[in-house]
């Protein structure tokens, strides 16, 4: 059986590591300088090193070379078992499926044993945020006060679930994605020692496929071998399922043109080429965010060739930025919501739809000193016995035009709609933190907001998108949403109304807290400073 190429390719120097400098540096220092630590944490996107470089770090510590520059010297009998996989010092743990007290306990009893062949023994723990509360309790008092010949070296994607008590046991070392140039030249050199052929642009594509992990730049090259022949950009981008650059050109010149029937035929166009609809959504949430970067002035950040830049920039210049940035939200949700779902282009399909009609930044502007709506006045003298007024009566109800403008209130302005997407960025900027306060006074409104996103705010109310109506109207009930409007009132300093609605529906704002939706003759007259009052009925 052949061996997989990320694995007959894992680096086995310090210079062979790509993409992460500096940490390599810091830990050749500590190499030479005979200062290894006790503990230490690797954390970082999977795929970029991690686990390679605590065997690196094990083998170095357990070299027999003189010259502590040269560790490790491949070439040395510690060494040399090292790379066979037959080291009996080196212990690799699986946190994912070691996650019990009793095995951590097992380690710390063992742990005492001097080590077998080498100076000293390593404890690499992969995935380490998956042990549980007990096994981290017990693991506290090892890596504080460890036997002088043992070494940790904990390895994880979710930094932010290990314990502070575990965090400050440890020398902490970030791991980054790897660029994209770094990765396709690591790639051209692979190719040209298995001695195979490939076109540098597949190369190129590949990199960006595999989003800063060279695990998985490395596994597609291998996947894309077995085509055999040379590998071009067309047979990466048919293996791939990704569209080319000209679907996505096409889609956003749609965007600007307002043109929908041709959105839906370009993604349709993608997709029945093979391009697989979360990828499609991928590649234009890049493509979108390069026309901000250009927009930006940080046109040097991107990665393309100077015809692709001409092109962005055409598209940069015809883009609003507010409604830029919203396209790129909408597609970026079609990504991340599109598992399982039965129709897979339907997101896409609502991404175009949302970003045609988002409306414009001028149509956004609200009169700088609007007319104050004053609250009605109900005088009732006769009400039905279960105290509803009729749904005619209450759409019939006249409109009374005030004699002269209402004084401006200014202890609570209305919010102008130029300032509702700064209010949804701070309030999806501090998402997490207003639940996790909604959390600590009811667990199950949190709980239902795990179901939803901030969809849009329109006038001043925050709009909460959600999977399906049985979970809106749980949101609905149970002062849910009057807690959550509380909380994030709290959060951004300043009131924020919420309403729910189901993703994809459309949203219409009451203007007169009546229960009577917005359009139409009533709203432009309570846009005009008009306001609802009720006639008070007759005895007779």
């Amino acid at each position: 059986m052949s061996q997989a190429l990320y694995r007959k390719w894992r680096p086995g120097h310090w210079d062979q590591v790509i993409g992460q400098e500096h940490i390599v540096q810091t830990l050749q220092n500590a190499i030479r300088a005979d200062r290894i630590g006790h503990a230490y944490l690797f954390s970082g996107p999977r795929g970029t090193g991690k686990t390679t470089t605590a065997r690196l770090l094990a083998k170095a510590a357990n070299c027999l070379d003189e010259n502590p520059a040269n560790r490790p010297c491949n070439q040395c009998p510690n060494c040399l078992s090292f790379n066979q996989g037959n080291f009996l010092d080196l212990i690799e743990i699986d946190a994912a499926s070691n996650t019990s007290v009793d095995d951590i306990r097992d380690l710390r009893d063992k742990i005492n044993f001097s080590p077998s062949q080498g100076k000293y023994k390593v404890y690499i723990i992969d995935e380490v945020h998956m042990l549980s509360t007990a096994a981290f309790n017990a693991l506290l008092k090892t890596l504080e006060e460890p036997p002088a010949h043992a070494i940790f070296i904990l390895a994880t994607t979710e930094v932010h679930k290990i314990p502070a008590t575990v965090l400050s046991r440890c020398q902490r070392h970030e791991f980054r994605r790897i660029p994209v140039p770094d990765i396709a030249q690591y790639l051209e050199e692979i190719v040209k020692n298995e001695k195979l052929s490939a076109d540098k642009d597949a190369l190129l594509l590949i990199a960006r496929q595999s989003t800063g992990c060279m695990r998985d730049a490395i596994s597609l090259l291998d996947q894309l071998t077995s085509m055999g022949g040379n590998i071009t950009l067309s047979i990466a981008q048919n293996v791939l399922g990704t569209a080319p650059h000209q679907s996505v050109y096409e889609l956003v010149n749609d965007i600007l043109q307002k043109d929908t029937a041709a959105g839906i035929e370009s993604i349709h166009r993608a997709l029945d080429g093979g391009s697989d609809p979360r990828q499609f959504a991928r590649q234009v949430v890049e493509y979108l965010r390069q026309l901000l970067l250009i927009q930006m002035g940080s046109a040097d950040q991107i990665d393309s060739t100077a015809e692709q830049k001409n092109q962005m920039t055409i598209h940069a210049r015809q883009f609003e930025r507010q409604n830029l940035m919203q396209s790129i939200r909408l597609f970026n949700a079609a990504v991340t919501e599109n598992r399982g779902l039965w129709l897979p282009n339907l997101l896409l399909e609502l991404a175009l739809a949302e970003s045609i009609t988002q409306p414009d930044s001028e149509a956004l502007q609200i009169k700088t000193n609007p007319v104050e709506i004053k609250p009605p006045v109900v005088v009732q003298t006769a009400a039905p016995a279960n105290h509803e007024k009729p749904a005619e009566e209450a759409a019939s109800l006249p409109i009374e035009p005030p004699d002269a403008p209402a004084p401006q209130d200014n202890s609570a302005p209305l919010v102008a709609a130029g300032d509702d997407n700064a209010s949804l960025d701070e309030i999806i900027k501090n998402w997490n933190q207003i639940r996790t306060l909604i959390k600590k006074q009811s667990p199950q409104t949190e709980a239902l907001l795990n179901s939803c996103k901030p969809l849009s705010m329109k006038n001043g109310v925050l709009v909460l998108g959600f999977a399906s109506d049985v979970v809106k109207s749980k949101m609905e009930s149970n002062d849910n949403c009057q807690l959550t409007s509380r909380v994030i009132s709290q959060i951004i300093k300043r009131e924020i109304p919420v309403l729910c609605t189901v993703m994809g529906n459309k949203v219409n704002i009451d203007p007169s807290g009546l229960g009577i939706e917005g359009g139409g003759l009533v709203s432009t007259a309570l846009n005009l400073g008009g306001k609802i009052v009720t006639k008070k009925k007759s005895s007779g």
